[in-house]
């Protein structure tokens, strides 16, 4: 492995044109990330025509870059000012911007610079060992039944996340599996809860939506704080986490780095359910789980490590067995057709230079990320200087681009609104907006995998229970479900 790792490292920086693409793919892969709504996968889509002029190496290898540095980007907005640059960004936004309001950005960007940089190095150095056997071992173990088990013990988790009470947790992680209704039936293709409107056939888009639950409803709470005069300017802190605060944290940084590599395998789960899974865990086995959505480093730290962890991980079942595990993987995967190639067992064959030029790229994409990141942290930091009167109408214009850019909708920048006004008095109530967004994002996953798996087992539920892994994590999610209505009653019973 090493000595493939050299030579993959030996062409990837011996000609200077390949190191040019490198170069490109890790800045701007940091730039669209943190740009909210438009993300590395427009950046992505803007040059794939292009990659056609490459050689099939450096084109996989500008993708793979992207990927890596793209899903780290959109953590700075997140923390700075509640917009997460995409989905897989949204738990970073939990506890990264309480941590900005007291005073304390400076650690999570600090802390969030760090953990994608550890948690992607170690993703890629597993997938360099254990690509072919991984995914072969995900692919006959892991199926819908599985993936929907999962998500159904992630919406557990979330539920007491940030609401006031575990009922209002519970009503949060509802709203949004009800928002994810909207559109299609991912089973018959019929048309629900669209109003007549089109557009709305493919369902409530996650960007406008975690646009307007977090970005424009936390522009009308300061907007609000502003008019009472008990709006305060957020503190400037350059302070990074102190070594001795980041070694307390090792758990979650390695079960982040579990979690994120195992979400990472399976095809089309990817960064974005790593994410909300490994900050899921980190409330579970925290003996503080009321500090998390307050501004608690382990918040930042256990999202920010998983979702960097399941890009090296998402490459696996592409390479080894050509199957993509997400939009940006897929245009991958039209890189290797351009190119008259087809990812899988025989690339290892017949393109083992292509395969190691993209390994040892992603090993040092993500080793950019420590390195720029911190240079380039005390300047972000320097934005939240800026006055509110200036920072509000920037921030709503970024974040209609955003939204609108998608599409190319009206509809989406409608919804960022609504979803904004909802959020804002949601908040003003008690009930909690990432469990909103949790159940938005992960409703669909589920109801998509859990209508693949009744069909799989021919709708005998009790099939389910047969699988291990299956049987595992729905017991698991009812005994944390069981716990947290215990918990409930018996603070209600004591309040009374």
């Amino acid at each position: 492995m090493i000595e493939n790792f050299l030579a993959g490292s030996a062409a990837l920086f011996g000609d200077p044109f390949t190191i040019g693409i490198f170069v490109f793919g890790v800045v701007g892969g940091m730039l669209f990330g943190a740009i909210p709504g438009v993300s590395m996968l427009t950046l992505a889509a803007i040059l794939l025509p292009f990659t056609a002029g490459l050689e099939p190496a450096q084109g996989v290898m500008l993708f793979a870059v992207i990927y890596c540095t793209g899903t780290y980007g959109g953590a700075i907005t997140a923390i700075l000012f509640n917009i997460p640059g995409s989905a897989e960004n949204a738990p970073t936004a939990f506890d990264g911007y309480p941590m900005t309001q007291k005073g304390q950005s400076g650690k999570a960007v600090g802390a969030a610079v760090l953990c994608s940089a550890i948690g992607g190095i170690a993703s890629a150095l597993v997938m360099m060992a254990a690509t072919e056997p991984l995914a072969n071992w995900a692919i006959r173990n892991i199926g819908p039944p599985e993936i929907f088990a999962l998500v159904f013990f992630g919406l557990v988790v979330a539920s007491s996340v940030g609401a006031r009470t575990i009922w209002k947790g519970w009503i949060s992680v509802l709203i949004g599996l009800l928002i994810a209704t909207i559109g299609q039936d991912p089973v018959g293709g019929i048309n629900r809860y669209n109003f007549g409107m089109t557009d709305l056939a493919a369902g409530i888009a996650f960007i406008p939506a975690i646009l307007g639950f977090f970005a424009v409803s936390e522009i009308f709470v300061q907007a609000e704080k502003k008019a009472s005069g008990k709006y305060q300017a957020p503190k400037v802190s350059m302070t990074f986490p102190s070594f001795i605060e980041l070694w307390m944290h090792k758990i979650a940084v390695l079960r982040s780095i579990l979690v994120g590599f195992f979400c990472g395998i399976l095809p089309g789960i990817g960064a974005t359910l790593a994410a909300f899974m490994s900050y899921g865990e980190a409330v579970r086995w925290s003996k503080n789980r009321e500090e998390f959505g307050k501004g608690k480093l382990e918040g930042v730290i256990s999202a920010e490590t998983a979702n960097n962890a399941a890009t090296g991980a998402a490459m696996i079942p592409l390479l080894a067995l050509g199957l993509p595990g997400g939009a940006l993987t897929a245009m991958m995967v039209a890189v290797f057709q351009m190119h008259d190639l087809q990812p899988g067992p025989l690339v290892f064959m017949l393109s083992p230079d292509l395969i190691w030029i993209v390994f040892a790229a992603m090993f040092y994409a993500n080793l950019s990320i420590l390195i720029i990141g911190v240079l380039e942290t005390k300047t972000i930091l320097n934005l939240l200087k800026i006055p509110f009167q200036f920072l509000a109408p920037l921030i709503l214009m970024l974040a209609t681009t955003g939204a609108y850019i998608g599409r190319g909708l009206v509809l989406d920048v409608m919804v960022m609104f609504l979803a904004g006004i909802i959020g804002y008095l949601l908040r003003r109530s008690g009930f909690s907006i990432p469990a909103i967004v949790l159940g938005l994002i992960l409703g669909k996953i589920g109801e998509q995998n859990f209508a693949q798996g009744m069909q799989m087992v021919h709708y005998d539920l009790g099939t389910y229970f047969s699988r291990p892994i299956c049987a595992i994590l729905i017991a698991a999610g009812v005994i944390t479900l069981a716990s947290n209505m215990y918990r409930a009653f018996t603070s209600t019973k004591t309040s009374a």
